[in-house]
């Protein structure tokens, strides 16, 4: 397909919108879930990390229905599912019709990204889906980033209802916003958009770079869920204005150094990136003074914001790139699942020990990260395409 084509400025948007809504979720939800359901740091982890549940399952389905040439619905429902999911946190009377409301707002965000992927990247050649990919993600993570300030500014202005009104419109936007587009091509190769086997959504050599992903994920996870009770409940300070730092710096580095990805490789961004965010957790586990907490938050999000170009790059690498929704999808429901075991772990663990213990824990697993990445550079996975694959598909996760 033609990459003129394909209207990329309105999916990026889409997608933002989207994750805008559910970014403004995760500033609002754990105080809100304290004030209004009384519940402690276990059940708000618990219904943040809800919707990461739905994403991570939904994603592999969403990018090979996707991949099959039915991208736009996958892409409209989603923003619709986001909006029904907002609705759904304004009028809950409790914790489990919340949590249900959470279940639909993530699978809406797994079919939005997930689906708007594949459809952009099927007008790109092979040698540039990494960078195009990770350039795209901005849609995602600046939604993210930026949704936890539209959030403080919205309940500051009339409280946690004005909140999931927002997020009501913002998902609405999103799904006018792909209704407006043209329908996508059908590829040429006549793929079912149902699956036959195992292998269709779980392709080779996607798991091992989603497992590095996942477990940087569960420090950011921490930090949706617990960072903002954290400050609060243990006078550091600086609560309001804790995410919108990591956001400015996870903006900031995404923007000026996804080129560091072509140039240096996947494997390595990666290493350094995980050692930043380690750094930048462990300054929040023993932050007493608002500045080192954040000093921490800013490091957190520097170290988080170049993992996912990263990981693309080495997952196209190592699956063939050919079936870029579903291989990158199944890589990025990795990253869904550290989140959502990040919420309910870290709040148990803050209710029973502390807030700077769930903090230790989640310096502890990034770190882990560091032997995953090193088995990646010893193991060699020859993707599940044809032999006649242009070479140029390799180029994404190779060092330059």
């Amino acid at each position: 397909m033609d990459s003129t084509s394909v209207p990329v400025r309105r999916l990026w948007l889409a997608v933002l919108c989207g994750y805008m809504a559910l970014g403004a979720t995760l500033q609002s939800l754990p105080p809100y879930v304290v004030q209004h359901f009384h519940g402690g740091p276990l059940v708000a982890g618990t219904a943040v990390g809800a919707a990461f549940l739905a994403t991570a399952c939904a994603r592999p389905f969403a990018g090979r229905l996707a991949d099959a040439g039915r991208a736009r619905p996958v892409v409209a429902l989603g923003g619709l599912l986001g909006a029904v999911g907002g609705a759904g946190h304004l009028l809950a009377p409790n914790v489990g019709l919340l949590v249900a409301a959470r279940l639909v707002m993530g699978a809406g965000e797994a079919a939005l990204f997930s689906g708007a992927l594949p459809w952009v990247l099927a007008g790109i050649p092979p040698r540039r889906r990494g960078r195009v990919a990770g350039w795209f993600g901005l849609s995602m993570w600046g939604g993210l980033a930026t949704g936890p300030l539209v959030a403080v500014g919205l309940e500051h202005w009339h409280g946690f209802s004005t909140v999931w009104w927002g997020v009501v419109v913002l998902g609405a936007v999103s799904t006018l916003t792909v209704f407006t587009t043209p329908a996508q091509q059908r590829p040429v190769d006549d793929l079912s958009p149902f699956p036959s086997g195992l292998r269709d959504i779980l392709p080779r050599g996607a798991s091992q770079p989603g497992l590095a992903l996942g477990l940087a994920s569960y420090g950011y996870g921490t930090i949706n869920a617990l960072l903002v009770l954290h400050l609060h409940h243990d006078r550091v300070g600086g609560a309001d204005s804790a995410l919108a730092l990591f956001a400015a710096a996870f903006l900031l580095t995404r923007a000026l150094g996804s080129p560091l990805v072509d140039r240096y490789g996947g494997l390595t961004v990666a290493a350094g990136s995980i050692v930043v965010e380690a750094v930048g957790l462990a300054l929040i586990t023993v932050a007493h003074l608002t500045a080192v907490a954040a000093l921490g938050t800013v490091l957190s999000g520097m170290g988080v914001a170049l993992m996912y170009p990263a990981t693309v790059a080495v997952t196209l690498h190592r699956t063939g790139a050919l079936r870029p929704g579903t291989s990158v999808g199944v890589m990025t429901s990795f990253w869904d699942l550290g989140l959502m075991v990040a919420g309910p772990l870290g709040g148990t663990i803050a209710g029973e020990t502390g807030y700077p213990a769930a903090f230790l824990v989640a310096t502890v697993v990034a770190a882990l990260c560091l032997p995953v990445i090193a088995g990646l550079r010893r193991t060699a996975v020859t993707p599940d395409v044809p032999a006649a694959a242009p070479p140029a598909a390799v180029d994404a996760g190779r060092s330059r």
